[in-house]
């Protein structure tokens, strides 16, 4: 049964992703706020399926964390789940940091690319952070938030990846504010796994981490620390408890 609902979604996602694709380069030409507000529906269908079609319920705690100014948010990364629930349901605008060739996938990267985020060429080393900070000042003060996940790619649970800086070093140089947040979305939806499996995803907002008067190796440790915790508190069966 869930390789059926499985399946029902995957071909959910694509008959809804083509014609949103379309309708991306339709209003392209309207305002910067007015494209994220429209394209943010088709992210918002995916995790509407998904609770739907594969029974992929979710909650969240700590909203009440989320501060009304400039903030970085780091997140835990377990699935693809949060690249589409995070920026479709935060009450600010998101901007993801990701390599530049994702504007090349047919359909998806397509409305990606027209959402004004930080796309970087990673061939470019350390030219392609100082991009991130330059752009990410940008978007801080255009009233977004940048999303970076420190693990760098999608980790399985019971597992903490090593902490990239890169995100701290963000918020260092511009004087935001760290939100972290932990999840396990990875209990529903695996890194590569076509089966979805049914349950409850559980999103955890922390209180603000200041980023001023500490190194960003500094800043990056409490980071690590509280989402650390905040697994064993959300699954203690595969981190142990806190």
């Amino acid at each position: 049964m869930a390789w059926l609902r499985s399946l029902l979604y995957t071909v959910y996602l694509i008959v809804t992703v083509i014609p949103y694709a379309f309708a991306c380069m339709i209003w392209s030409p309207l305002p910067s706020a007015w494209r994220y507000r429209l394209t943010m529906g088709w992210p918002r269908l995916a995790v509407w399926g998904a609770r739907v079609i594969c029974g992929i319920r979710w909650q969240v705690k700590g909203w009440e964390n989320l501060p009304d100014g400039p903030a970085v948010l780091l997140a835990k990364h377990q699935s693809a789940w949060e690249t589409l629930f995070l920026p479709s349901h935060m009450p600010r605008q998101i901007c993801f940091v990701y390599k530049r060739e994702l504007h090349r996938v047919p359909f998806f990267g397509w409305g990606l690319a027209l959402l004004s985020m930080i796309p970087i060429d990673r061939s470019k080393g350390r030219d392609a952070f100082d991009q991130v900070v330059r752009v990410g000042k940008q978007r801080l003060e255009e009233g977004r938030w940048p999303l970076l996940f420190p693990e760098g790619t999608r980790v399985a649970p019971g597992k903490m990846g090593r902490f990239k800086s890169g995100g701290a070093m963000l918020a260092a140089r511009t004087g935001a504010p760290v939100i972290p947040i932990a999840l396990n979305s990875g209990e529903c939806w695996r890194r590569n796994a076509f089966v979805k499996r049914p349950g409850l995803i559980t999103v955890s907002i922390g209180p603000a981490i200041a980023s001023q008067g500490i190194t960003a190796d500094e800043l990056n440790a409490k980071v690590h620390d509280w989402i650390d915790g905040e697994m064993r508190i959300l699954n203690p069966e595969r981190y142990g408890p806190t």
